[in-house]
């Protein structure tokens, strides 16, 4: 190949165990991939067919429950035929692809959820003026900004990644490819693409978890300086799932991509990756329906009519 690699497909191992324990993982995986999708798809249609509903806040969930849809599926249905032994095999540009989207879209997502943070931040502490300053083109500027710095960001990294020589072994022990994986297979110096790696991380999720801590910080002081426990409360409501969201994303994907060298266990790796692609889709539509009276009024609506 033009890039000197030598091997030409890998082979990903999945998780190890019994075929009884593979099978479960692939009930589990399959129900947790078809809720994941539904439950997206969902939000989606509820929030473009509800007028109630055409606002920032939900203009940006729609873009969050699109992304989980792709991202879902960029791993799934691949990790599933990985467990069931039918297509354990990638090809090299297939590896570095899959690679490039699932960070791609990881970086979008991390952009995403700072501005969701920015916009609750806007709502809370500049409520009579949030309709002029959060309007439909601004918020529409925000969403395409960060699918486009997500995927311009990987774009140097997966570059990089595609240059490396791999002479063998060809074994990935994982149920995808990540950049880990990739270097721990290389052959060449992999310092380059680890120091892109450790800077683009930086940039990309720790920026904007600082975004997103400043408005919490902001959001959280201006709640505690309402004087009625009722409108702390619904004040506390309206970000309460995003904030749910935030957690649990940042704190995975910090664990895996936030580090000066790719030396962490692949096995810590792999369960990590599961929660991050596997389980925090799934969640996410439950967490932004179960808990926001907006979408729980749309919903009862949608079942009334039918």
């Amino acid at each position: 190949m033009a890039n000197g690699t030598s091997v030409e497909e890998f082979i990903l191992l999945g998780f190890p165990g019994t075929w009884h324990f593979q099978v479960s993982l692939v009930v589990v995986f399959t129900l947790t991939y078809s809720l994941t999708v539904i439950g997206n798809a969902s939000i989606v249609v509820l929030v473009w067919t509800n007028t109630n509903l055409h606002t920032p806040m939900y203009f940006f969930l729609c873009n969050l429950s699109f992304l989980e849809i792709w991202y879902t599926m960029g791993v799934v249905p691949k990790a599933i035929g990985v467990l069931l032994g039918t297509s354990q095999t990638i090809s090299f540009r297939a590896c570095i692809l899959q690679l490039f989207f699932l960070l791609s879209l990881g970086s979008t997502e991390c952009f995403l959820l700072s501005a969701m943070a920015y916009d609750r931040y806007l709502a809370i502490c500049y409520p009579l003026r949030y309709n002029s300053l959060m309007n439909s083109v601004l918020s529409a500027q925000l969403a395409l900004s960060c699918w486009l710095a997500g995927f311009l960001a990987i774009s140097l990294l997966a570059f990089l990644t595609s240059r490396l020589t791999f002479c063998g072994p060809d074994v990935i022990n994982h149920f995808l490819c990540d950049i880990d994986s990739c270097l721990a297979l290389s052959c060449s110096d992999t310092w380059p693409v680890e120091l892109a790696t450790f800077l683009v991380s930086t940039v990309v999720v720790l920026a904007s978890c600082v975004v997103t801590m400043v408005s919490y910080i902001y959001i959280i002081s201006s709640i505690l300086r309402i004087q009625s426990a009722h409108g702390r409360k619904k004040a506390f409501s309206t970000c309460s799932a995003h904030l749910t969201v935030v957690t649990i994303w940042y704190g995975s994907t910090i664990f895996l991509y936030v580090k000066p060298s790719a030396q962490n266990s692949l096995d810590s790796n792999k369960l990590v990756n599961t929660f991050n692609t596997v389980v925090t889709p799934f969640l996410n539509p439950f967490i932004y329906t179960l808990r926001n009276k907006e979408v729980k009024q749309a919903l009862r609506r949608v079942f009334q009519k039918n």
